[in-house]
């Protein structure tokens, strides 16, 4: 194997535990979770249902509170932080993107909301053109978008805000074939141009080789493997990751 190339670090979770109970049992969603995002790094998280890897940008993001463990952006201590908080650093982009909207308010309201200062029509048309898409669907409501346009929208709300890392969970998983493509495109185009670290949840190991460095895999809470993508796909070293790997094959055929 090469040996992973570290990149200055900008996002760490350090030893996170989340624990969550229905009133008759309990289920250990993270145990003892470690990662670090570099500077301009997309790092993909993959894994079967339920092995914890929304739970992990959830607790990342401030959504979910967690039981132990440290989050830290660059030198700054975010542990504890609610969204509202973290929006200047980090932002989360959601599977169902039309639920991330307030159905009551314009896009343009929604964008305008999570940016800091001065509404700026000239960075948003330049968001909306890198998005590819009609500025005219600033002025409509999420219900009047399909859901390519709503995932679109989602992604040019979080650049507005001026957040360094975006947290992706699912964002193709509900889209057809074609939209999944123009977000796939996005994804590359920010890659390429802007330098902004991601950090990637996907059940899909082919999207996840395409547009990241490095995978982290995950089974129950646990971290099983990771290291630079090429690495792990081509030759992964646990029997998860190997299963994973050739139940993703076997579905592609």
């Amino acid at each position: 194997m090469n040996p992973v190339r570290r990149k200055k670090s900008v996002l760490r979770a350090e030893h996170l535990s989340k624990r969550f109970t229905d009133g008759k049992r309990y289920t250990d969603a993270l145990s003892d979770v470690s990662l670090s995002l570099g500077e301009g790094e997309f790092l993909g998280v993959v894994g079967e249902s339920g092995s914890g890897k929304s739970t992990l940008l959830r607790a990342i993001s401030g959504l979910v509170s967690i039981d132990a463990g440290e989050i830290l952006c660059g030198t700054e201590r975010m542990t504890g932080r609610g969204p509202r908080e973290m929006g200047h650093k980090l932002q989360m982009i959601f599977q169902d993107a039309k639920s991330s909207f307030d159905p009551r308010f314009s896009m343009e309201r929604s964008i305008r909301e999570s940016g800091r200062g001065e509404w700026d029509p000239a960075q948003v048309r330049s968001l909306i053109d890198l998005a590819g898409l009609d500025p005219g669907l600033l002025s409509r409501k999420p219900t009047a978008l399909s859901g390519g346009q709503c995932q679109r929208m989602a992604i040019v709300r979080a650049l507005y805000s001026g957040a360094g890392i975006l947290l992706c969970d699912e964002i193709t998983s509900a889209l057809d074939v074609s939209s999944q493509a123009q977000i796939v495109a996005i994804l590359r185009k920010l890659k390429a141009q802007r330098g902004l670290s991601v950090l990637f949840v996907s059940h899909d190991i082919a999207l996840v080789r395409v547009v990241c460095d490095r995978v982290l895999v995950m089974k129950e809470g646990h971290v099983v493997e990771e290291g630079l993508i090429a690495d792990v796909v081509d030759d992964p070293q646990d029997p998860y990751t190997r299963e994973l790997i050739a139940s993703a094959r076997r579905q592609s055929l």
